[in-house]
This record gives C-alpha cells, structure tokens and sequence, in this order.
C-alpha cells in the first residue's frame, strides 16, 4: 500500500509527499531526514492522507495534487478521504 499525504509546516506552507510506510517518514521528516523542503518547517502537522495500492497510482495522484493551488489543498484537506483507488 502507498500513502499520499500532505503536511502543513510551522509556517502554513502545505508539503505533499508519499511513501509506503508513513510513520517512517513522518519520524524522518521530524528529524530533519525527510524532505529539503520540510528540514527547517518544523514542527510539520499531518493534515491529509490518501492511500492507494500502487506506486504509480500514488506518484500519479501526488503530481496532481502538487499541481493544486493553496485553495484547493486546503478544500482537499477538509473532505472526507476517497476510498482506496484500485488499479
């Protein structure tokens, strides 16, 4: 399984990622491990999570919603998360 997730930073940029084991990731980028971008944000907020059952299910999905603009994640964080995609 693969998650798509999207992280709020401490200063309310929104980073999205995906992985296949979030905690791991989630623990990585907390030490400064996981992401350039997410090094020096912290402390970081989970704020979204879509899991898929492919990696190129998942990097298709997280391409599009990196293509969203700021409104459009902050509307995709407040809805209810889809149902597992299948291929």
């Amino acid at each position: 399984m693969w998650v798509v997730y999207i992280v709020e930073c401490a200063d309310r940029s929104l980073y999205t990622g995906m992985t296949n084991d979030l905690d791991q990731r989630m623990a990585a980028h907390r030490t400064g491990k996981g992401a350039k971008y997410t090094k020096h944000r912290g402390p970081l907020i989970l704020r979204y999570t879509e899991t898929l059952d492919s990696k190129g299910t998942a990097l298709r999905r997280e391409a599009a919603i990196k293509a969203l603009d700021r409104s459009a994640k902050l509307s995709l964080i407040a809805s209810p998360p889809p149902t597992l995609t299948q291929p």
